[in-house]
């Protein structure tokens, strides 16, 4: 971040004698998304609108990595980096030979609107698979991680990454244009806006995207409480603001709170916003001529936007210009990708069925939906992979010619027929047929992006894109009850971006793999977790909650009861749970550095792997406020770290704790250390009563006393 601090000074002056160079007309022209080129004074045309969640997305063939929730599950702050550069490099890549061509089209330019820091604070949202989860420190951190792998750290910015959706925005998707976020400044300082506020600060995210609705009133992409008061003056933000996409019509035709295109586009440049993803600032002009804005307005935001591409040395140059295109899907990056949706996957249960013992199997039976496709291998805002491996694919790879793999579709993802003149659920008796032939069954069922995503996308046949529910559509829960009554051994392979109810499956399956949407090469990495090469070892980012009768309505954004943090009832899976094939306990935890106020403090963690199989596991400090009405109603993450442990090994590992993981946030939303007395618990769940009950391991507690 110094760099970029250092070198924004000198890119803001050249901004500003380039612009200064511009007649009113041509900085207006460049507010816009799609930048048209100032030929006479050597700007070249630029498209703004990129998009990189978890791959270069929407521009022809790139590395497909495990969707955002999926990387998520990771809980790796160091892959995740890494993941970004890979995203950049092959960004860069691709702009270079695109411009080279004078391809200056959408989704082929270096400003990635991403990544994704709302929360998923409930799981009927449909986009929440684009997030890190519905923990504002977890987000935190991969965000951090997200944004400096793709800016890179050298003199020039590599790509410029973009936090959005700012902010308090989670659905419902359906309501978006219209709808009024409503959150008191506690729940907005102690949950929405830290992701945010991180980026700004720690990773120094050169752009903020503003949401669709309103927050408190105002919209968020003319919200002067969020863009100039919080985001600018309290955090110190120098980037540029863009809105979402044809969010700023939304003001007078859904919030109505302007009259017309005129007032909306001046109300949201004057509150800050420097790029208009739509249209609505082809009215600029005329709010000029009216007197809504000055021409100081619309400079500043000219000067905003090139200090950017400046930064990007896309006038000057940089060494990112000879990133050959030979990069784009390369071995490496593919490798990649494999090692990441390996490390995402979460073992929900286990009764011992896996890892498989091929010398023990002659025949495996493949069923379900979602076996062999590839539609639920990528998410949403996603690229073109060149190869794609189904998990059926990546079975029948891995169980060679001593195997027999049987398949059946078993039922639609969610229609009645997979034939238009058949019967409904014409490919069940298959299923059961497949099941009563094999020795071992893996039943993989879920969504996919068309069941799931953003309002009116594309791919979503539903139009809104948000679950009614957490159940599977009908005619997979049936497939799975009738495949399970057949008593055959059965792994339930779960392909899905959010909690689903899979009661069902936990008291009568052998196995669950929650595996995401685990990117184009997906289905290899499955099997190589199924067949032992590796052991799952992801952690959940969300709660799977037993259903929704507690939980608040869609609308309502307050946090009670909702997440870990403040769920009253048991979790059927919780937060930060996953097993793995080996038995990993935290022995002993201490303090290498003594809490103290206002400052940080570090805690020695060991762990002993007693299993006889390597692992990778999740350590996990949660902290307790003991004192303090402020505090959150449970607990809250404030360390992670993922540590490899070989059979029988032992291992000691330092995690940092923030100081501001001992302050609570009050009313006002201010975070104030409150309390003089905590309770920090070090191991690899929560400890609530569910996750030591089906991880068979307690934390470690420490007690603190300022």
């Amino acid at each position: 971040m110094g760099i970029f601090m250092r070198n924004r000074e000198e890119a803001r002056k050249k901004a500003k004698e380039l612009v200064a160079q511009m007649t009113l007309e041509e900085k207006a022209s460049q507010l816009k998304y799609d930048a048209p080129p100032i030929k006479r004074l050597g700007v070249p045309a630029y498209n703004w609108w990129n998009e990189a969640l978890h791959g270069v997305a929407r521009a022809g063939t790139a590395t497909s990595f495990p969707q955002a929730i999926g990387m998520a599950a990771m809980f790796d702050e160091e892959m995740l980096k890494k993941i970004a550069d890979t995203i950049a490099t092959e960004g860069r890549a691709k702009y270079n030979a695109y411009s080279a061509k004078g391809d200056r089209d959408i989704y082929k330019g270096l400003t990635f609107w991403s990544p994704n820091v709302n929360i998923f604070r409930d799981p009927r949202w449909g986009r929440g698979h684009e997030t890190y989860g519905e923990d504002p420190y977890l987000t935190s951190r991969l965000g951090v991680a997200f944004v400096e792998g793709l800016q890179g750290d050298k003199e020039v910015m590599k790509t410029a990454a973009c936090a959005k959706h700012y902010a308090v925005h989670s659905g419902p998707e359906a309501l978006r244009h219209e709808f009024n976020a409503v959150a008191t400044r506690k729940d907005m300082g102690e949950t929405y806006l830290p992701a945010f506020e991180a980026l700004v600060k720690e990773a120094g995210v050169e752009s903020v995207m503003g949401a669709y609705n309103r927050t408190n009133g105002e919209p968020c992409c003319g919200s002067n409480t969020l863009i100039r008061d919080i985001l600018r003056e309290q955090w110190g933000f120098e980037g540029h603001f863009v809105s979402d996409c044809w969010a700023i019509k939304d003001f007078h035709e859904h919030h109505r709170i302007t009259q017309d295109a005129k007032e909306s586009a001046a109300l949201a440049l004057k509150a800050g916003c420097d790029l208009n993803c739509g249209v609505t600032y082809l009215y600029i002009l005329k709010a000029y001529q009216d007197g809504l804005v000055t021409e100081e307005d619309i400079t500043q935001a000219a000067e905003r936007l090139f200090t950017t591409r400046y930064l990007l040395g896309l006038f000057d140059g940089s060494e990112y210009d000879e990133i050959p295109y030979e990069v784009v899907e390369c071995k490496e990056h593919i490798q990649l990708a494999q090692d990441a949706a390996r490390k995402s996957a979460v073992l929900l249960k286990n009764n011992g069925v896996l890892p498989l013992k091929k010398n023990e199997i002659k025949t495996i039976g493949v069923i379900g939906p979602n076996a062999d496709s590839r539609v639920a291998l990528i998410g949403n805002y996603h690229g073109t992979a060149s190869r794609y491996i189904t998990v059926l694919e990546g079975i029948q790879d891995e169980a060679g010619d001593d195997i027999r793999v049987l398949y059946s579709e078993g039922s639609g993802l969610w229609n009645r027929k997979t034939e238009s003149l058949a019967w409904d659920q014409d490919r069940i008796s298959e299923a059961q047929i497949v099941a009563e032939h094999s020795d071992v069954v893996v039943l993989v069922v879920g969504l996919d992006e068309t069941l799931e995503g953003e309002e009116m996308d594309q791919g979503n046949h539903v139009g809104s894109g948000d679950k009614e529910d957490l159940k599977l559509p009908a005619v997979q829960e049936e497939l799975i009850e009738k495949v399970l009554e057949t008593g055959k051994p059965t792994i339930v392979v779960l392909m899905a971006g959010s909690a689903i109810d899979l009661s069902y499956a936990d008291k009568h399956a052998d196995a669950i793999l929650q595996a995401w949407y685990p990117g184009a090469g997906g289905g290899k990495a499955i099997a190589d977790l199924l067949f032992g090469k590796a052991s799952p070892s992801g952690k959940l980012p969300v709660t799977f909650y037993r259903n929704l009768e507690h939980m608040p309505a869609f609308e309502d954004y307050s946090m009670e009861n909702r997440t870990y943090r403040y769920m009253e009832e048991e979790a059927l899976y919780p937060f930060g749970y996953g097993l793995t094939y080996g038995n990993v306990e935290v022995e002993e935890a201490g303090f290498t550095i003594m809490p103290k106020k206002n400052q940080d403090f570090e805690v020695e963690v060991t762990l002993s792997n007693r299993g006889g199989t390597a692992v990778e596991e999740v350590v996990q400090v949660y902290v307790k406020d003991m004192k303090s009405a402020l505090a959150v109603k449970n607990y809250s993450l404030c360390a992670f770290k993922r540590v490899a442990l070989a059979s029988e090994e032992t291992v000691k590992v330092t995690l940092r704790v923030q100081a501001s993981a001992l302050k609570a946030v009050d009313e006002d939303g201010r975070r104030v250390l409150d309390s003089d007395e905590f309770t920090l618990y070090a191991g690899i769940s929560q400890p609530d009563h569910r996750s030591v009950q089906l991880m068979h391991s307690s934390p470690v507690e420490l007690k603190i006393k300022l």
